[in-house]
């Protein structure tokens, strides 16, 4: 009887391996791990946003049940641990390098934000660890708070880091100023517009934690973290704060449930409860609790900018200039400088052929928890400016406004295609996703949608997307020259078993793309063994040799490259086995998804019997070949990769509570080659949803002395289910060019391509009422505003 396998590889819908565990409650995450002997920490943070701090009373806390120790900046600062670092630098436009003041792990002698960390308890539990931090007695002399940009940049405003003049931590730009000038001064029209791009909290669904472990006799340290790229961890804490050989650091990320760019960071609590796991000779454990997670995660977005295009009398784009204020809080994250910069400047052509592009961005210091990259990074923030942009524009130049998208976007033979922003796109085709996308949503049809919802009551809008992005930020070198303090490869170790089975060691991470599934397809496909036959291995710095972690979508990109790279080499070494095996020459042996076959004969050895003879060598080319079938390949990419897409919004608005319903949504999108279309449609539904909570629900607000007024779950508004409806997802493909599967990218796109749609179709809907541009989020109370005819500052 013949057993009739599944197809497993490339572009089959499989199912995830990862989710049997996690639908029954048996993921492992860093909160489910209690190490022998373990003790609980507690961090004392700063109830001001801006203060000295003239004492820190511990001895009442330090007498409490349970506490083995408590520790403030002065016991760091005396241990000698170093602050957290930054790993890229940026350059003002003179030419001098950004202010890069210190970030110590423990607030010394200043607190520089509401939930800035002052010390560390740790006791038998976490209750007591609690206790004891309440008891701490913090002399605080309030200063002056600056948590918004516009306070920042006042005259007269407190320096939040000595010796950093007017709060700048640099004033960088990209693009020639006196062309594009003279491109505007040029132009039949001109378009401008003022816009926000709204601080984000991401909220991950498991909070940050952290366990440290220090093993006195061997003088190793261990730290189980939610991280998103353990060995980068491991490299700025060990050799920055530390300063500890790397070898003697071992760092752990396990399951990780969410991460969306916070967990990419070092953060102090991750140093610390492994540092102070040495000083109590126990392991210690941290978890945030949910409001802790609100004032100490990395937050995101946070731009005001000023954009203008220039436009010939037929409408086709002369020119953009952008002036940026990019809010950086109170410390450098670390990848923050980039975010604003080269991930964002640098798209500001987007899918247009602009000719010219002129760009300044100011990262100002504020009051404020550090903002870093968030699900997009740059990216978003870029796609909105541009596509707000372009329907104002429309509007104006009385131009349809997706003809106005046709006349300008860069044709898709007009590829490779050099940007006037740094970047050269290798392939895509913004016509055929357009029109894919104006087809699925049935944009033809929705005057005939708006009409019977205008006989409701109700505000029917429609808004459109055309974007891209970059992914897979590469390639080293250039990235270097850029100011990088980090390579941007990836490893990948294919290690075949004796008996045919295959374990996949990466150093990329997974904190829910299901990698565990997509990389074993990779290899089912490649190879031709049953993804059941896969075992994929990440996290953990003590078995895989080395890796970057994932975000900016450069898991399959850059991380598969790199197996697939290790895989050649596997093949290449079976073939010569296979040779052996099979009295042949190599050049006579051809492979194909686990068979080795005599080119033209039937003569054949499967993977398992290179395998074996691999391990067993009793019939082998010893004198050419050490035993074994284990290969290892790094993969440094030779460009970004570009998807893009079109996506299309439909809301309808409540004229008595200005209530924005998301009626249809559709997302058309270039993500290369796709792997897993199953998979795919769920990364690009998840970012569709963070894209409409930005546009409708989600704000991070500071009031003017700094406190955090959407502090928690009760203030800060996350989408909910119903306030989706099911959203229509559909693919057109180019190939990558220049990496060996073809692939683009798609966790990214949903939260890039949604926004602007979404804000597009509002302000559709309120087309009647005389709106130009609404701010994100776009909320019921400032839509009821509009209609009531007091939109003077919803609309601002």
């Amino acid at each position: 009887m013949n057993v009739v396998t599944p197809f497993e590889g490339i572009g089959a819908s499989v199912r995830r391996k990862e989710d049997f565990r996690f639908l029954q409650g048996k993921g492992n995450y860093t909160d489910d791990l209690n190490r022998p002997g373990q003790t609980h920490a507690w961090i004392l943070r700063s109830p001001h946003a801006h203060a000295k701090i003239r004492g820190v009373d511990i001895a009442a806390a330090k007498a409490m049940p349970g506490v083995h120790g408590i520790f403030t900046g002065a016991d760091t600062e005396a241990a000698g641990l170093g602050g957290l670092p930054c790993g890229w630098q940026i350059h003002s436009k003179d030419g001098t390098p950004m202010a890069e003041p210190p970030h110590p792990v423990l607030a010394f002698e200043r607190v520089r934000h509401v939930g800035d960390p002052v010390a560390i308890v740790v006791a038998e539990t976490r209750s007591q660890a609690r206790d004891a931090a309440e008891a701490i007695i913090v002399d605080y002399e309030p200063l002056p708070a600056a948590p918004s940009l516009e306070q920042a940049q006042a005259a007269g405003a407190t320096p939040i880091h000595e010796g950093v003049a007017g709060n700048i931590c640099y004033d960088w730009h990209i693009g020639d100023k006196a062309v594009v000038d003279a491109a505007f001064a040029a132009a039949h029209r001109t378009v401008a517009l003022d816009l926000v791009n709204n601080r984000l909290v991401p909220n991950a669904m498991e909070p940050r934690a952290a366990v440290g472990e220090f093993d006195r006799f061997t003088g190793d340290y261990t730290l189980y973290t939610t991280s998103q790229n353990p060995h980068v961890i491991r490299l700025l804490m060990a050799a920055n704060v530390l300063k500890l050989p790397e070898s003697k650091v071992r760092v752990v990320a396990p399951d990780v449930g969410g991460g969306f760019g916070s967990k990419i960071y070092h953060y102090a609590e991750e140093a610390l409860v492994t540092w102070a796991s040495a000083q109590v000779g126990r392991p210690v454990k941290w978890t945030a609790d949910r409001t802790e997670a609100f004032m100490s995660d990395a937050h995101g977005r946070d731009h005001i900018s000023r954009a203008e295009f220039a436009f010939d009398k037929d409408g086709r784009i002369l020119a953009l200039r952008v002036a940026t204020q990019a809010n950086m809080g109170a410390y450098l994250s670390t990848f923050a400088p980039c975010v604003p910069t080269y991930l964002y400047a640098t798209l500001l052509a987007g899918v247009y052929t602009t000719p010219v592009i002129y760009a300044e961005v100011k990262a100002v210091f504020t009051n404020t928890v550090p903002v870093d990259a968030y699900r997009g990074a740059g990216r978003p923030e870029a796609t909105y400016l541009l596509e707000r942009l372009m329907d104002v524009a429309a509007r104006e130049l009385g131009i349809d406004r997706v003809e106005l998208r046709r006349r300008n976007f860069i044709p898709a033979d007009a590829f490779p295609y050099q940007t006037p922003v740094a970047l050269q796109y290798d392939s895509g085709d913004y016509q055929s996703t357009l029109n894919e996308c104006l087809r699925v949503a049935d944009w033809a049809g929705f005057e005939a949608r708006r009409a019977e919802a205008a006989a409701r009551g109700k505000l029917r809008g429609i808004g459109i997307s055309t974007y891209l992005e970059a992914c897979g930020i590469a390639p080293s070198a250039v990235v270097g020259s850029l100011g990088a303090r980090a390579g941007l490869y990836e490893v990948g170790t294919i290690r075949v078993h004796p008996t045919g089975s295959i374990t996949v060691l990466t150093g990329s991470h997974s904190h829910g793309q299901g990698h565990e599934t997509t990389f074993a397809q990779l290899v089912s496909d490649k190879l031709g063994v049953p993804v059941a036959q896969v075992d994929i291995v990440h996290g953990d710095t003590a078995k895989v040799p080395f890796g970057m972690g994932t975000y900016g979508s450069r898991s399959l990109a850059v991380g598969g490259s790199a197996m697939m790279k290790a895989m050649d080499k596997i093949i290449a070494k079976g073939k010569r086995i296979a040779a052996h095996l099979m009295e042949a020459s190599v050049e006579d042996i051809e492979f194909d998804r686990g068979t080795f076959r005599v080119a033209g004969t039937d003569r054949t050895k499967a993977l398992v019997d290179i395998s074996v003879a691999a391990y067993v060598p009793h019939n082998y080319p010893i004198e050419e070949l050490e035993p074994g079938l284990e290969e290892t390949a790094f993969y440094d990419p030779k460009n970004f990769t570009y998807p893009g897409g079109c996506h299309i919004a439909e809301v309808e608005i409540d004229r008595e509570t200005g209530k924005v319903d998301l009626v249809n949504f559709t997302a058309v999108d270039d993500v290369g080659r796709v792997i897993n279309p199953m998979i795919v449609e769920g990364q690009v539904q998840g970012g569709v949803a963070q894209g409409v909570g930005q546009a409708l629900l989600e704000s991070c607000i500071y009031d003017a002395d700094g406190q955090l007024v959407s502090g928690s779950m009760m203030d800060y508004t996350m989408p909910r289910a119903d306030d989706l409806p099911p959203v229509g997802v559909a693919t057109h493909t180019t190939l990558c060019t220049h990496n060996p599967l073809g692939v683009k990218g798609c966790g990214e796109v949903g939260a890039i391509g949604s926004p602007p749609a979404v804000i597009n179709a509002v302000v559709d809907a309120l087309r009647d009422f005389d709106v130009r541009h609404i701010e994100m989020p776009a909320t019921a109370a400032k839509i009821w505003q509009i209609i009531n005819g007091s939109h003077g500052k919803a609309a601002a």
